[in-house]
């Protein structure tokens, strides 16, 4: 009887070049998280329609409703995060896509805030599992030298997906009303579910560990269609320690014991930034007398400059690991500190300036993404960055509550988006200690070099 041949994957995915399989796979999560995008900012969209047919004379009281669905993703992240670790990613993400379908379809029929507040909350859980899930099946069939960027490029899809409530609330909302938003949020998710299930492959790295090895042969055929393997080739991963169980203990050991609580506090910093820009930006420029449709406009140019910001941090992120991240950081202070300012005497300039904020705030949360899946193994990548999401969404949570609270003392305009850059100031500092962290523990090595360092 022959000797079974060993085929270490993680070898091979890392010394191939990029393959129309990894560029088809990186344009389905891209649409995927296109939709994930769409509905994570619809609710923002719908805020100055609700208060106007509702007739809602105090905003704060919006403040949990758009924070509702970032309270979902705290728990969504973790827990489906987990579930794509012992059942597959694939499973997880069709999962997701159609817990946030449904539940986004059915805000159509809310009538009152608290119910609006618990679909968006159900919604949430979806919206928050599908992104650890498919940054990990992204990174795990990626090259070394190309995995942050191909995550990265991935991710935009949610900055372009964010852009479409903007349109849609400028063209559709008029004339329909402000359930035209969630009725297309919700039917995408369902249909993307479907096709998720005939398309989308399961992760191979994912398969390696669960010691499923026909599954496992016939993707390394599908990879490399022009190599033999032998019936009884036993695949496996050289460069990885593999961790039963799903204890978040993993979480701080080898040599991660501070690099995951500072990644958690960047997540939770950047967040809360964002979220309260997404959230309350339509209805601050539009209480400073700026046309909805302008306001609408400028989130578009937020969500598109923060898709330019990721494409550029790719390769740089890939090679020099965290340090562009920390100075996005630094260049998101003055670029979202002077949006109320400018949004008062120019409008030419407010569009300026949103579009390098989200170059900065969305660029740099890209970057963290990926960040959240490359530092970890395959047995908690996943795991890993689901609790860094799922941590992150008290930022999230925070920032719509907070930036209401702030609203109901009145403050100026121009203020309150002073304030709202506290938190990339303190992510600024946070992100280089991080970055020093992660220089000394990988010896310098960029995101995509970090399994080779463990290998060497």
């Amino acid at each position: 009887m022959a000797q079974a041949q060993t085929v270490d994957v993680s070898r091979i995915i890392d010394e191939r070049g990029v393959t129309w399989f990894n560029i088809r796979l990186v344009i389905f999560g891209f649409f995927i998280v296109l939709v994930d995008g769409y509905d994570i900012t619809a609710m923002g969209f719908a805020a100055p329609s609700l208060i106007r047919v509702w007739g809602i004379t105090d905003q704060s009281t919006l403040g949990p409703v758009l924070g509702a669905s970032l309270i979902g993703m705290l728990f969504g992240a973790p827990i489906l995060g987990m579930v794509g670790d012992r059942f597959g990613r694939k499973k997880a993400i069709v999962s997701s896509c159609l817990i946030f379908g449904v539940f986004t379809w059915l805000a159509v029929l809310a009538n009152s805030l608290p119910q609006l507040f618990v679909l968006r909350l159900i919604a949430g859980i979806g919206i928050g599992g599908l992104m650890p899930n498919i940054i990990a099946l992204t990174a795990e069939f990626a090259p070394r030298r190309y995995r942050a960027t191909m995550v990265i490029v991935m991710f935009t899809g949610v900055s372009f997906g964010g852009a479409i409530p903007g349109v849609v609330s400028a063209l559709l909302v008029p004339n329909y009303g402000w359930p035209i938003l969630f009725t297309i949020g919700g039917i995408i998710p369902v249909v993307t579910a479907f096709a998720c299930v005939i398309g989308l492959p399961e992760s191979i790295k994912y398969l390696v560990v669960r010691k499923e090895q026909r599954r496992v042969a016939r993707l390394m055929i599908a990879l490399e269609p022009t190599r033999a393997f032998p019936p009884n080739s036993e695949f496996i991963i050289r460069d990885e320690k593999q961790h039963p169980g799903i204890s978040p203990k993993y979480l701080f050991r080898d040599g991660l014991g501070l690099i995951t609580p500072l990644l958690w506090v960047l997540f939770v910093l950047n967040l809360m930034g964002y979220f309260f820009l997404v959230s309350w930006t339509p209805v601050l420029l539009s209480s400073a007398n700026i046309p909805l449709g302008k306001a609408a406009l400028a989130q578009s140019l937020f969500q598109f400059g923060g898709a330019i910001g990721g494409w550029i941090l790719c390769r740089p992120m890939d090679t020099k690991g965290l340090t562009p991240i920390a100075i996005l950081f630094v260049i998101a202070i003055p670029a979202v500190a002077l949006i109320g300012y400018l949004g008062t005497i120019s409008e030419p300039l407010l569009m300026i300036a949103e579009f390098f904020a989200g170059f900065c705030v969305l660029g740099g949360q890209f970057g963290l993404n990926a960040v959240s899946a490359l530092i970890y193994p395959t047995s908690f990548r996943s795991k890993g960055a689901g609790w860094a999401l799922g941590i992150g969404r008290i930022g999230s949570i925070v920032g719509p509550i907070l930036g209401g609270v702030l609203i109901a003392t009145h403050l100026p305009v121009q203020l309150l988006y002073v304030l709202a850059a506290i938190p990339f100031a303190i992510g600024a500092v946070a992100c280089f200690v991080l970055a020093r962290l992660y220089f000394r523990r990988f010896a310098g090595a960029g995101m995509g070099q970090r399994e080779t360092f463990e290998r060497g």
